[in-house]
């Protein structure tokens, strides 16, 4: 199963009248990438880590948007 499926879609953010909350894409591997600038283990940056608590819920689907890409240019040997 994909690390992002849980992450709810828009146009299911209410469900039986309570909003559904975008999980947080944090993995418990804190290791920041000098070069890169984000988390090894969730790819946040730590501005996006240090906003996350007061977000909206479209700045985090944002932020999970941005988070393949960076998975991707991630060197193997690096977490």
């Amino acid at each position: 199963m994909s690390e992002f499926a849980n992450i709810p879609p828009a146009s299911n953010a209410v469900v039986s009248g309570l909003a559904a909350p975008v999980p947080s894409p944090c993995v418990s591997l804190c290791k920041m990438d000098q070069d890169r600038q984000y988390c090894l283990g969730c790819m946040r940056t730590i501005e996006e880590i240090i906003a996350w608590s007061k977000a909206d819920d479209d700045y985090k689907r944002a932020v999970w948007a941005k988070l393949p890409e960076r998975r991707a240019s991630q060197p193997a040997d690096a977490a």
